[in-house]
């Protein structure tokens, strides 16, 4: 941990368990009297929202799991006895669905928070990897989550999606061939892919609430990082967590939770696909086949590619880029906030990422009429995937050597309170 132990048994008992589970010790020093940064903004929240929706999906997901059937003839159906006849079941799975939603909005305002923040920065690389590998657990338990209502979409989306890795016979042939098939548990998705997805679906939950754990961990050896990324150099740039952080999270949490609640009860459609209201038919194609809304920008990248092995290695490739964020960004200086040169460069990332999910939420013909002339779609696309690798394999490192950082404060109390207030808490004494 990054600070002393402050926790003193009071009682008889607390004191016979500390000295054989610590476990209030722990949750004391961790939850409690954590030294944190003084100056966290709405920004940093996140993190405990998105444990709140952790804890949702898991909740909702145990009590839908029980009243599902993974049968590729009763499946639908029973979903839709989920809805109809079981007791609150439409309020379950409508917050279960709605939730995947509001975990991956969460989820990117905490990424973009850490990319601008510099978060990822020494010494805390093994906490910004254990969050990719949580993104990438969560976008694989998406996936197979967006299957198990065996509608149109989930099953072409399955079939889709699986037939990915049968580039690989371009590498080595058959490779891909047999890892598809390995995959669907027979020669095209059917039952036994549904099995295999479901089970898949309900174990991916638990992993990620393990690496959350690590998440955690690695967080609390070097301290939070804040926004003007500068370490913390006194006792007087940090408050404990409680009462400061936890309030302040609660009541964030808590428009949170009345946004969800409204999608929810006013909404709860509107993040999914009217497709999926129609049971699966192998024979029948849909128009479109899409992924949910938050992995459209990554198969806007896929489909951008006319070559569907370069289009895979470009889709995975995206994702794999963030693990090596922290070494491409040579830049001494966390904060974006005093990198002049850098913080246009961000601002068009981000707009890139949002322009990249409309592409992929479009059809592949789809164009934009300019009047005398119109710009298909799919070359946005390319023209955003390229920005996105630039952004993290050129501007990153380039811009770190070049860049005049502006100057940073001398502590984050002279930053929050002013050098005068800053010198007179340090000169009060401690309570």
């Amino acid at each position: 941990m990054s600070h002393p132990s402050t926790y003193t048994p009071t009682t008889k008992f607390t004191r016979w368990l500390d000295s054989r589970l610590p476990i209030l010790r722990f949750a004391n020093d961790t939850m409690t009297t954590f030294p944190t940064p003084r100056n966290l903004n709405v920004w940093y929240t996140f993190g405990g929202i998105l444990t709140f929706c952790l804890g949702v999906q898991i909740v909702t997901g145990i009590v839908l799991a029980m009243h599902y059937v993974p049968n590729s003839d009763l499946a639908f159906d029973s979903v839709e006895n989920i809805m109809r006849d079981v007791n609150y079941g439409w309020l379950l799975r409508y917050v279960h669905a709605n939730g995947a939603s509001m975990f991956f909005i969460a989820v990117y305002v905490h990424m973009f928070r850490g990319l601008y923040y510099g978060s990822y920065k020494a010494p805390r690389e093994v906490l910004w990897i254990l969050g990719v590998l949580i993104f990438v657990l969560m976008i694989a338990t998406a996936f197979l989550g967006y299957v198990l209502p065996w509608g149109q979409m989930s099953f072409w989306a399955a079939t889709v999606i699986t037939n990915l890795f049968s580039s690989l016979d371009q590498v080595i042939p058959h490779l891909g061939t047999a890892i598809v098939t390995w995959l669907w548990g027979g020669f095209g998705v059917s039952d036994a892919t549904l099995n295999r997805f479901f089970s898949l679906h309900y174990l991916l939950p638990f992993i990620i609430a393990g690496v959350v754990g690590l998440h955690i961990w690695a967080l609390h050896v070097p301290g939070n990082n804040n926004p003007l990324g500068i370490d913390v150099r006194s006792p007087q740039d940090t408050v404990p967590f409680h009462p400061y952080y936890t309030v302040k999270d609660s009541f964030y949490l808590a428009l949170f939770c009345i946004l969800f609640a409204a999608i929810v009860f006013y909404a709860p459609d509107m993040l999914g696909n009217p497709d999926n209201y129609t049971p699966a038919n192998p024979l029948v194609t849909p128009p479109d086949i899409v992924p949910d809304w938050y992995l459209m920008p990554f198969y806007a990248m896929l489909r951008s590619i006319p070559q569907k092995l370069i289009g895979v290695m470009v889709l995975f490739g995206a994702i794999a880029t963030l693990l090596f964020v922290p070494w491409l960004d040579t830049s001494t200086v966390r904060s974006t906030r005093f990198r002049p040169l850098l913080k246009p460069f961000f601002w068009i990332f981000l707009a890139d990422c949002l322009l990249l999910g409309y592409c992929g939420s479009q059809s592949v013909d789809a164009a934009w009429n300019l009047g005398v002339f119109s710009i298909p779609l799919i070359w946005v696309a390319r023209l955003g995937t390229i920005y996105y690798y630039a952004f993290f394999w050129l501007i990153l490192p380039i811009v770190g050597l070049i860049e005049q950082p502006l100057p940073l404060p001398d502590s984050i109390a002279k930053a929050v309170l002013g050098p005068q207030a800053a010198a007179a808490t340090a000169a009060a004494p401690a309570e």
